[in-house]
């Protein structure tokens, strides 16, 4: 029998995510109005446009200096099946949180972008410190194959987390815009099950345009590993933050509920507090700073979403009358 590799914190890990994604799967059939529709775009998200960028990004990792994956319990090729997945939750949910919230439909992805970067901040750099030896040699949960001049974070190339907010920002962006589509068609059947996978290949042409670069380093302007990847990253952090300060400001379209709504929570308030306990469990004290941050963040962005949205709805009906 050949070498088996087996290392027990990712396969919980993992399993943690499929729960997740399993309870958020129960929530879409139960609570969206048309969930055969949802589930095609989590299918469309997952398997055409995630998980081949991924695989993509892989495959080139020798000439190009990417990056590749450890074992995982069900993969898609050299991807594992929890990393498309964990994208899509992260767009579902924070769509979910934004539909809420009373602001101009294209601030949208740029908020999404961020809510993606945040959640980032507390997956990526738990999965590069975990490395462990094992029946086939060293393997790490995560390896980046470093170009010469990059600057990182923790032993992440900085455009990595800017990534994030294309990746989930551009899926946001094409999702939105089919729904518009299969609303305006009187919700027929065949838009509805045409516009996900559609959405998700355009989606997935752009992310790996030229266009990227130029978000990511401001290429062919500069080159990747200058100072611009850090004028990007802070650009995707800060005009988000900017866009709710003016284009939001506390307005709500609709109320949040724990237990109604609770994937919104789970994924974007619950999932990174996982992460911080196994970076915590690994010893990787240098990279909780960074977690917690960003985790405080999506708290307070969710705390405040959820107070105003529930101001709203009492204000909504007075005993007596309306107003």
């Amino acid at each position: 029998m050949g070498a088996f590799t087996f290392v027990p914190v990712w396969v919980i890990e993992d399993a943690i995510l499929y729960l997740a994604a399993l309870l958020t799967l129960i929530y879409i059939i139960r609570n969206e109005r048309r969930p055969d529709i949802i589930l095609v775009e989590f299918a469309s998200f997952v398997v055409l446009y995630a998980a081949v960028y991924e695989n993509f990004a892989t495959y080139v990792a020798v000439r190009m200096q990417f990056y590749g994956y450890g074992r995982s319990l069900i993969s898609i090729f050299n991807v594992p099946l929890s990393v498309p997945i964990f994208e899509y939750l992260v767009v579902y949910s924070s769509l979910k949180l934004l539909d809420t919230m009373r602001m101009p439909t294209w601030c949208k992805p740029f908020v999404l972008g961020m809510l993606a970067i945040l959640a980032d901040f507390s997956l990526d750099p738990v999965a590069v410190k975990q490395i462990f030896q094992t029946a086939e040699g060293t393997m790490g949960r995560w390896t980046w194959l470093y170009g010469p001049n990059d600057v990182r974070i923790f032993s992440e190339p900085v455009f990595n987390f800017t990534g994030w907010a294309l990746i989930c920002g551009w899926g946001a962006t094409f999702l939105m815009i089919g729904r518009r589509l299969f609303e305006r068609s009187s919700e027929r059947k065949v838009v509805g099950y045409l516009y996900p996978p559609i959405a998700m290949l355009v989606s997935l042409v752009v992310v790996v345009s030229p266009l990227s670069n130029f978000l990511l380093w401001l290429g062919p302007f500069f080159h990747r590993g200058s100072i611009t990847e850090w004028v990007m990253l802070g650009f995707f952090l800060l005009f988000p933050a900017a866009l709710l300060l003016a284009g939001w400001r506390g307005r709500m379209a609709g109320g949040l509920s724990l237990g109604q709504d609770y994937p919104v929570f789970l994924v974007l308030g619950g999932l990174p507090v996982v992460n911080i306990l196994f970076a915590a469990i690994g010893a990787y004290w240098e990279i909780i700073p960074l977690q917690a941050a960003a985790l405080l963040v999506t708290w307070v962005l969710l705390a405040a979403a959820y107070v105003k949205g529930r101001a709203a709805l009492r204000r909504e009906v007075v005993p007596g009358r309306l107003v």
